[in-house]
């Protein structure tokens, strides 16, 4: 009796094994996906004290948090905006995953992997909250809270040996909480050129995943493992500090040339001018421009009646592109009474220049620019100049949004830093909360060694916006300088009192020396609110 039901458990279990398998194998290959169902949404007051207790964490942020505001109105245009969203979104996955499935057909032997279901649900994400961040650079920052517990119908499927397998993703949760920074503000449609997307801290993303009607995702570890991958990809790529920029505008429509050197100049000589006055000699003096600039030109000091005067008058000018930019010489005949005649003109291309090194031109002066005219036979006298380019070190230049070196391994030393000439650019933004006893017409005067800059007055605010900026070339760092701005108010019509100081902060530059540039609000003193925003940046050549 022992030996026949030791008989029959074996002959049993040889039928069972095979057969159970057989039977899981057919289930596996042809079992269908699920079809996604509506979630059953509840009122509040129809749960108990357990279920309120559960859903605290999903509490939106504009109610646990001040700083963020309730943007229904925002939820209300992506709800209205969700059924075309989801199909020019799921369009747009198609046919970024074709080209990448089509490199694994004949691969493994894939015949072929395609999307039988690709819909992103009814159920749009939810925007929990809204902070606006402001800051002192030319941005617009925004830091949404995102919820979305949807209902996607994503399945997959992969051919293979006649077999077809499918794929499909199932109760899918995403909380992520992005900072998106509209940069750099623009007067040009739509008003910013780049959108930087960063996630401060890592997504919360949860997921089924069904194979053949069966979820992995149960397999002991398996739920784990794909958890931790994924936050770490996704944090690798887009977790703060990494960023995600996507251009909105042309670079070459919003881009704006910075200054990349200084051009010395050295006016020694003019020889043989011409005889401008009846009675008397030429009183001749040089004016000198860079094209691409709207800085008022240089002059020389004029000498009286003379024919081949000598000045050796040095001036600088701040070079933005070597490249393109052309110093513009004009001698002209001193006249007192009545317009100033013009002996000649010379042009010297800056692309004709080797950095550092001094270059002396002894040029014939011209009528005008048309160098090919045949009627333009008259000598007229000749000129020489000598020209210096010193462009800016690249590591003084390289400087993030908030004025930090982007490299330390760049960083110049103390000595280099600290010695040498360089560019000054003092950039008075705007200000806020001036007020005056009078008149409301500010502007703003900037002080520094013995030169006055003033901005554009603008009428009749309390928050005028200059974004002016003021270059000061200086042969050494301006350590331990302080440098003076005042808001001043101007009458326009009749009134007791012509002008009236709204304020004044005085601004220590060794900050500016050390770090290369700063970037802050000053409140102004003798203003009971006023704040003034300025940004200076210290370039070295």
């Amino acid at each position: 009796m022992g030996l026949l039901s030791t008989l029959l458990e074996i002959i049993g279990f040889g039928i069972g094994v095979p057969f159970g398998l057989l039977v899981g194998f057919l289930l596996f290959i042809y079992s269908k996906p699920k079809t996604v169902k509506e979630p059953i949404t509840r009122p509040l007051y129809e749960l108990d004290n357990s279920a309120l207790l559960d859903l605290l964490p999903d509490i939106p942020l504009w109610v646990k948090c001040p700083d963020y505001e309730r943007v229904d109105w925002l939820n209300k245009f992506v709800t209205d905006m969700w059924p075309h969203l989801d199909k020019a979104v799921c369009a747009r996955i198609r046919s970024m995953t074709e080209p990448i499935f089509a490199e694994y057909i004949g691969k493994f032997q894939i015949e072929a992997i395609e999307f039988d279901h690709l819909r992103l649900g009814t159920l749009p994400p939810e925007i929990q909250g809204l902070k606006v961040c402001e800051t002192n650079e030319k941005e617009l920052v925004l830091e949404p809270a995102v919820r979305w517990a949807g209902n996607p119908n994503i399945v997959l499927v992969l051919k293979s040996l006649s077999f077809r397998i499918t794929v499909q993703l199932v109760d899918l949760q995403i909380f992520v909480a992005p900072r998106i920074t509209l940069k750099p503000l623009v007067p040009t449609l739509p008003c910013f050129a780049t959108v930087a997307v960063s996630l401060l801290e890592k997504p919360d993303v949860d997921f089924g995943m069904s194979i053949l009607g069966g979820d992995i995702m149960a397999i002991p570890g398996l739920y784990q493992f794909v958890q931790k991958t994924i936050n770490r990809q996704v944090a690798s790529l887009y977790l703060w500090p990494q960023t995600l920029e996507i251009p909105i505008l042309d670079p070459a429509i919003v881009a704006v040339k910075k200054t990349v050197g200084i051009l010395r100049v050295k006016v020694v000589r003019a020889q043989k001018l011409l005889k401008k006055d009846i009675l008397g000699k030429s009183d001749p003096y040089v004016k000198l421009n860079l094209t691409g600039e709207r800085l008022p030109a240089k002059k020389t000091t004029i000498k009286k009646r003379n024919l081949n005067p000598e000045w050796n008058e040095k001036f600088k000018f701040i070079v933005k592109d070597p490249q393109y930019q052309v110093l513009q010489l004009q001698v002209f005949d001193w006249d007192k009474v009545g317009t100033h005649d013009r002996l000649g003109m010379q042009f010297v291309p800056l692309k004709l220049l080797t950095p550092y090194e001094t270059k002396e031109f002894k040029l014939d002066l011209l009528k005008h620019t048309d160098i090919n005219d045949p009627l333009d036979k008259k000598q007229r006298g000749k000129i020489v100049v000598e020209l210096t380019y010193a462009p800016f070190r690249e590591d003084s230049i390289k400087l993030d949004g908030y004025g930090r070196k982007e490299s330390g391994f760049d960083r110049p030393s103390d000595s280099e830093v600290f010695s040498g000439a360089g560019l000054l650019s003092v950039m008075v933004q705007g200000a806020e909360d001036v007020e005056g006893e009078n008149h409301n017409n500010p502007y703003a005067v900037v002080l520094f060694r013995g030169e006055t800059k003033k901005t554009k007055m603008m009428k009749r605010t309390r928050d005028p916006l200059w974004n002016e900026e003021f270059p000061f070339m200086l042969e050494e760092p301006p350590l331990n300088e302080i440098i003076h701005i005042e808001v001043m108010s101007k009458r326009t019509g009749i009134s007791f009192r012509l002008k009236e100081c709204l304020g004044n902060v005085d601004i220590n530059l060794t900050d500016v020396v050390h770090n290369g540039r700063i970037n802050q609000k000053y409140h102004l003193i003798n203003s009971k609110n006023g704040v003034i925003h300025v940004e200076i940046r210290w370039t070295t050549v």
